[in-house]
């Protein structure tokens, strides 16, 4: 594919918590992803290469463990390979309607330059049939020593929405993470299911400190709100003071916070 639907809204939505770097790498990985047409091998060396980012194989590691969900080998990301499995779908659909086209054109005895521009237009339309790339069904893994249930389903349902079935590999991602903010794993999964993250970095936020704050201190101070606004994965720019307030307001609500 050397083309695909680049959402603004959603991306931006999504990735509101990465630097900048890792938004670069991210979005090389998505352009593999497109040009190969197929899931993305399970090769940090590789990866690295291809992402030019050989000296920062850890984030390219949490990137892939957040977006991506690794299964026999293969790195799977569901949106590409919804929209590669459609964009195939796409060109069977134009290749049989170039070949009826050509049947129907060959019945009312065409002449010979008819026939050969006929053959043309089937063949331009004609392309390599691959099976569509589905992501297989991943069971739900059983919540982690010191875990509660109740809270783990409430994480796993935040995955869930955002289609990314949880692995061992973004367990032990959680794990390590959680060691780095010196904090356990049952603190860091109410972190992600409070705020709707389906993954967490040790510098993405101070959760002791964002815990202990009064919740409507925000509403006062530019500072707090920025840092609430952030918490909550907003994107901020351009927003009046009054904007932001009411944005951050109906996210909260929406969330249930």
């Amino acid at each position: 594919m050397h083309y695909y639907q680049h959402h603004i809204g959603d991306f931006i939505k999504d990735t509101s918590f990465l630097t900048n770097e890792e938004v670069g790498i991210y979005l090389k990985l998505l352009w593999l992803y497109y040009d190969s047409e197929k899931p993305l091998p399970d090769d940090l060396n590789l990866l690295s290469a291809k992402a030019n980012c050989r000296d920062n194989k850890s984030d390219l590691l949490e990137i892939l463990e957040i977006f991506f969900v690794l299964q026999d080998g293969y790195w799977h990301h569901t949106r590409c390979d919804n929209e590669i499995a459609e964009y195939h779908n796409f060109i069977q659909s134009k290749s049989k309607a170039g070949k009826a086209s050509a049947e129907r054109r060959k019945n009312i005895n065409p002449t010979p330059v008819q026939q050969t521009i006929s053959e043309c237009d089937t063949n331009v339309q004609l392309t390599t049939n691959h099976k569509p790339l589905t992501t297989n069904h991943i069971k739900d893994i059983a919540p982690p020593d010191g875990v509660a249930s109740d809270l783990w389903k409430d994480y796993l349902k935040v995955r869930n929405k955002q289609k990314k079935p949880i692995t061992q590999t973004a367990i032990k991602g959680l794990i390590r993470e959680a060691e780095k903010a010196k904090l356990t794993l049952s603190e860091v999964i109410q972190i992600c299911a409070e705020r709707g993250w389906v993954g967490f970095k040790a510098e993405w936020t101070d959760a002791k400190q964002t815990t202990k704050t009064n919740t409507q201190e925000w509403r006062t101070n530019d500072a707090l709100m920025m840092a609430k606004a952030n918490e909550l994965g907003l994107y901020t720019t351009g927003l009046q003071r009054y904007e932001l307030i009411q944005k951050i307001d109906a996210t909260l609500r929406s969330r249930g916070l």
